[in-house]
C-alpha cells in the first residue's frame, strides 16, 4: 500500500456548514494501521493507538508525528489510549492476554501495569477522570461485564467484584457486549452530579445504558439492536446540563441513518430518553461534546456536527474515521481511523 504524508496546511478537504467553511487537514495516511484510540491533551499534544502494536505521538499539533512500535507487542491491537501529558500515556491491548501498559518517557519505555489471561478476555475501553481514577471495561466473562479500576493514574489496577454483598452486579447475557470501536463506550462523570460516577453503553443482543459502579439503573436504549453488529458504540456527557448523547447503529450497514442516536437527560439520577429530529447520517462510532450545544460524531460513513445539543445533525464529510477527540486543555479537534489516517478538524 502506497504511503504518503501530507504536510499540515498543504491539503484541505473543504465542506460547508451554516455558510462557513470546515477544514479537515489530513496529517497522516497510507499505513496498514487502524487507529481506534485517541487522546488529546492540549492543542499541541496528542497520542493515538491502534493495530500492529502502533502508537503515534505529537507534541506540536501534528506537524510532526512520532511513530512508536511497542517492543514485544508488535502484533497487538491497542484499541484505547489515555494520555496524561506529552510524556505519560496508558494503552490497552484488547484480547487474551489482556494487557495495559504505561509510559512516562514519551514512549521510549513501557511498563506492564495490568494483565489478565482469563479465557475469553476482551477489553473494550478505558476512561480517566481529572482526579486520576481510571476504569477499564471488557466483554462478559462468565455472565458478568468485566471491570477494573485504578486510583493512581493507571499505575495499579484492581478487578471489581461481581457481588456487592448479596447483590449480583454487572450481570448480562453473553450476547450483550461492548464494541471496541473508539474507546468511548464508558464515561466517568463527576460523582457530585448524582452519585453515579460511571456510565456504560452496550450493543449486540441488547443496546443499553448502565451505571456500572453501583448498578442503580440498567435501561434498554431506543436504538437499533438485536444483531452482532448493532447497538450503542459511544457516549459523552455534559456535566453542566446533565445531558448525554449516545451514538451507534449497525456497523455492517454503515449508511443506515435510523435509530443510531439517543439523547439522554438525567433527572434524579435516572435516564430519560429522546431521539434527535435529524439523526447522524449513518453508523457512528464516536461522539464528543465541544461545548454545551455543539457536538461532533464520526464513523466509517462520515462526520456529522450538531449545534443544538444533538437535536439535529448535519453531514460535513463522508470521510471515514473511527474516533474523534477534543483537547482537554484547548480547542483543537483531531480524528483517527483506518489506513493510518490522522487528521485535524477545524470548525468555524
Amino acid at each position: 500500500m502506497r504511503f504518503y504524508k501530507i504536510i499540515v496546511g498543504s491539503l484541505f478537504l473543504l465542506f460547508t456548514y451554516s455558510g462557513k467553511t470546515q477544514q479537515i487537514q489530513v496529517l497522516e495516511s497510507g499505513k496498514r494501521v487502524s487507529f481506534r484510540g485517541l487522546s488529546v491533551v492540549s492543542d499541541q499534544v496528542f497520542w493515538a493507538s491502534g493495530s500492529n502494536g502502533s502508537v503515534v505521538r505529537s507534541t506540536d499539533g501534528g506537524k510532526n508525528l512520532q511513530w512508536i512500535s511497542v517492543p514485544g507487542y508488535e502484533k497487538r491491537d491497542f484499541r484505547d489510549i489515555e494520555a496524561l501529558s506529552a510524556d505519560t500515556a496508558v494503552i490497552m491491548a484488547i484480547a487474551e492476554p489482556a494487557v495495559i501498559l504505561k509510559t512516562t518517557d514519551g514512549g521510549k519505555n513501557w511498563r506492564k501495569v495490568f494483565e489478565d489471561t482469563t479465557k475469553g478476555m476482551f477489553l473494550d475501553a478505558m476512561d480517566r477522570s481529572p482526579n486520576g481514577s481510571m476504569i477499564v471495561v471488557g466483554d462478559p466473562i462468565q455472565g458478568h461485564l468485566f471491570t477494573a479500576m485504578s486510583m493512581d493514574n493507571g499505575n495499579s489496577w484492581q478487578i471489581m467484584p461481581v457481588k456487592d454483598g448479596k447483590k449480583d452486579v454487572r450481570k448480562v447475557k453473553d450476547t450483550e457486549a461492548m464494541f471496541a470501536s473508539s474507546g468511548t463506550n464508558i464515561k466517568l462523570i463527576p460523582e457530585k452530579d448524582f452519585g453515579t460516577p460511571t456510565l456504560l453503553v452496550t450493543g449486540g443482543s441488547k443496546a443499553s445504558i448502565k451505571d456500572v459502579y453501583n448498578y442503580s439503573f440498567n435501561d434498554s436504549l431506543p436504538m437499533i439492536q438485536g444483531g452482532t453488529s448493532t447497538g450503542a458504540n459511544s457516549i459523552d456527557y455534559w456535566s453542566k446540563t446533565k445531558f448525554a448523547v449516545i451514538v451507534g447503529g449497525d456497523f455492517s450497514k454503515d449508511t443506515i441513518a435510523i435509530d443510531n442516536c439517543v439523547l439522554v437527560q438525567f433527572k434524579n439520577g435516572k435516564p430519560i430518553f429522546s431521539k434527535p429530529s435529524v439523526p447522524p447520517h449513518g453508523y457512528r462510532s464516536c461522539v464528543i461534546y465541544l461545548n454545551e450545544n455543539e457536538l461532533v460524531t464520526c464513523g466509517t460513513s462520515g462526520i456529522d456536527v450538531s449545534k443544538d445539543g444533538g437535536q439535529t445533525w448535519q453531514l460535513i464529510s463522508k470521510e471515514s474515521f473511527h474516533v474523534v477527540q477534543k483537547a482537554r486543555n484547548g480547542k483543537a479537534i483531531f480524528l483517527a481511523g483506518g489506513n493510518g489516517r490522522i487528521a485535524q478538524l477545524i470548525l468555524p
